[in-house]
C-alpha cells in the first residue's frame, strides 16, 4: 500500500496529508462549539480528499510512475507555492471577515515556518484557527526534516554542497548504495525514521509544558512551534504564558535541536569523530548563544565602571537568562522572546538591539534542520578559510592541514559557501528594492526582507522601535514578502538547480 502511494507525485501526497490534518481543527472546533469553523475545516478536508483521490485515479494508469530527484524538487517548490492555496481555504472560511490574499499569506508564513502573522491582535482568531496555524507550521517543519535527506541531499543542496564528498548528496563511491536507492524508497525510509522522532519530541515538550502549569492547548501550540521553529503562539508569546521560567527552560533545551541535525539524526556527519559535541555547527551555535549574552552583560559593567552601583544580583541573573533564551531563539529563527528579555535590554542599555537579532537570524541554525538563515555550517566553512588565509599571511610557505572538526568540509566548501552568501545578498537587495517600490521605507523593507529570507517572522515586531503591521502592507508588498519566505525556505541554490540541464537528464 505504502509502495503504491509513493509512486504518485510528492505534491499529491502532501495535499492528501494536508486534507487529513484538516479534521483535527474540525474536531477541536466542534468540541468548542465553533460550528462555522468546524464545518469549514470538515468540508475542506472531505473535498480535498475527494480531489486527491480523483487525481490519483487519473494518474494510476501511467506506465512510468517512478519519481526522480528532479520531480521531487519541483514538487517541493510547488508545495510551498500552491499548497498554501488549499490550506488557506478553511482558514478563509473560518475567519470570514478577511481577504483570501491574507489567508494565503498566513498559510505561506506558517508552512515555511516563518511565523509572521497578519492576525496578531488578541482575540482576533479563535483557538481552532490558531491550532491550524500551528499544525501547518509543524507539518512544514517535518517536511524540511524529511526532504533534507530524501530530496536535497541527493542533489547536493540545502547546505549539503559544503560537506565533503563522502557524505550524503556527494558522488563518492562509498555511497553508491545510497545513490542507487530509488527516490521513493529514500522518502519512505526518511519518513519512517524521522517522523516518530519529530512526533515524540513534540509530545514530550507538550507534556513538560503542561507539567509546568501551561494550559493543554497553549502547551500544544508552543510545543509544535518550538520543534518547527515557527514562533507561532496563540497568546501573543511565551511572556503571556503560565509556565513561567520552567516552560522557558524546557523550550530552551528543545531549541538546541535546531542547531545541528546530529542532535536527532546521524545522516550528516560533519566532523571526523562522531557525536554532537564534535559537530562544528553545534559548537559554533553554542559559542554564539553564550558569547552574545556575555557581551551584553559585560557592556553593562563597562558602562558603569567607576560608578558605585548597588544592583541586585537577581536582576543580573534574570537579564542573563533573558538574553540567553532570546539569542538562542532568534539564532534558531524561532523568534520567541523571554519574559526577561526586557530586563536584559535595560541591563545592557540597548533600547532595541535590532541589529543583534537581525544578525543572529541571518546566521540561522544547522543544515537540514527546521531553522532558516544561511546556516552555521556555511559560516564555519568561511571561518576555516579565513583562518587558513591568515596563516598564509604569517607563513606563506606553510602547508594546510585538515583538523578533526574540518575534515568533512569539502575542499571547495568555502568557495561554495561564499557563492551562496553572494546569492543571498543579491536576493536581499532585490527583495528590499521591490518592497520599497511598493511603498515601504528602507528600514522596514530591510527588516521585512531579512525576516522573510531567514524565515524569522517575529523580527517584524522586535527588530525596530515601532512594530511593523503586516495588515498595513499593500497587496503587492504582501506577495513579495510571501515569495521571500518561500525563497528563504527553499534557498536560492535549489531554485537555480532547477535551471541546470544536468539534473534533468535521465
Amino acid at each position: 500500500m505504502i509502495a503504491r502511494l509513493l509512486t504518485f507525485p510528492l505534491i499529491l501526497i502532501l495535499a492528501g496529508v494536508a486534507a487529513f490534518l484538516m479534521f483535527l481543527p474540525a474536531i477541536d472546533a466542534a468540541m468548542r462549539g465553533y460550528s462555522g469553523v468546524g464545518r469549514a475545516f470538515a468540508f475542506s478536508g472531505i473535498l480535498g480528499l475527494a480531489l486527491v483521490m480523483s487525481v490519483g485515479l487519473a494518474l494510476s494508469g501511467r506506465t512510468n510512475q517512478k519519481m526522480n530527484d528532479t520531480q521531487n524538487l519541483i514538487s517541493l517548490l510547488l508545495a510551498y507555492l500552491l499548497l498554501p492555496v488549499f490550506l488557506a481555504l478553511p482558514f478563509y472560511e473560518g475567519v470570514r471577515n478577511t481577504t483570501f490574499l491574507n489567508a494565503y499569506f498566513e498559510m505561506v508564513s506558517s508552512f515555511t515556518t516563518t511565523g509572521a502573522s497578519l492576525f496578531d491582535a488578541p482575540g482576533r482568531l479563535k483557538d481552532s484557527l490558531h491550532l491550524w496555524r500551528a499544525l501547518v507550521g509543524w507539518s512544514g517543519g517535518l517536511l524540511i526534516w524529511i526532504s533534507a535527506s530524501a530530496v536535497l541531499a541527493p542533489l547536493s543542496l540545502g547546505g549539503f554542497e559544503v560537506t565533503a564528498r563522502g557524505e550524503p548528496g556527494q558522488d563518492e563511491t562509498v555511497l553508491g548504495r545510497f545513490e542507487r536507492a530509488a527516490p521513493a524508497k529514500r522518502l519512505a525510509q526518511s519518513t519512517a525514521v524521522l517522523a516518530p522522532v519529530y512526533i515524540g519530541l513534540t509530545a514530550a515538550l507538550w507534556i513538560i509544558l503542561m507539567i509546568g502549569g501551561e494550559r493543554a492547548f497553549v502547551a500544544a501550540v508552543h510545543a509544535m512551534s518550538t520543534m518547527a521553529t515557527s514562533g507561532i503562539s496563540s497568546i501573543g508569546g511565551l511572556q503571556n504564558g503560565a509556565a513561567g521560567f520552567a516552560g522557558e527552560f524546557a523550550i530552551f533545551l528543545f531549541l538546541f535541536f535546531s542547531l545541528s541535525r546530529l542532535t536527532f539524526s546521524s545522516d550528516t556527519i560533519t566532523a571526523a569523530r562522531p557525536g554532537v559535541i564534535n559537530d562544528p555547527e553545534f559548537r559554533l551555535g553554542v559559542m554564539l548563544v553564550i558569547g552574545v549574552p556575555l557581551i551584553l552583560i559585560v557592556r553593562h559593567w563597562l558602562a558603569t565602571l567607576g560608578i558605585e552601583e548597588t544592583g541586585d544580583w537577581r536582576v543580573a541573573l534574570r537579564a542573563l537568562w533573558g538574553a540567553l533564551f532570546t539569542v538562542l531563539s532568534f539564532l534558531s529563527t524561532t523568534g520567541f522572546e523571554s519574559a526577561d528579555w526586557q530586563e536584559a535590554r535595560d541591563w545592557s542599555g540597548l533600547g532595541t538591539p535590532g541589529l543583534i537579532l537581525l544578525g543572529l537570524s541571518l546566521i540561522g541554525g544547522g543544515v537540514a534542520t527546521t531553522a532558516g538563515g544561511v546556516k552555521l555550517l556555511r559560516v564555519y566553512a568561511l571561518y576555516l578559510h579565513a583562518r587558513r588565509e591568515t596563516e598564509r599571511l604569517v607563513h606563506p610557505s606553510s602547508v594546510g592541514r585538515a583538523t578533526g572538526l574540518g575534515r568533512r568540509i569539502r575542499r571547495q566548501g568555502a568557495y561554495i559557501a561564499w557563492v551562496f552568501f553572494m546569492l543571498f545578498a543579491m536576493s536581499l537587495t532585490f527583495v528590499t528594492a521591490l518592497l520599497t517600490l511598493f511603498g515601504q521605507g528602507f528600514e522596514s523593507a530591510l527588516i521585512l526582507t531579512i525576516s522573510g529570507l531567514s524565515t524569522t517572522g517575529p523580527l517584524i515586531l522586535t527588530a525596530s522601535e515601532a512594530p511593523i503591521r503586516l495588515l498595513e502592507l499593500s497587496a503587492g508588498a504582501k506577495m513579495v514578502y510571501a515569495m521571500a519566505m518561500v525563497l528563504g525556505r527553499l534557498e536560492t541554490l535549489a531554485l537555480i538547480a532547477l535551471l541546470n540541464p544536468s539534473i534533468w537528464r535521465d
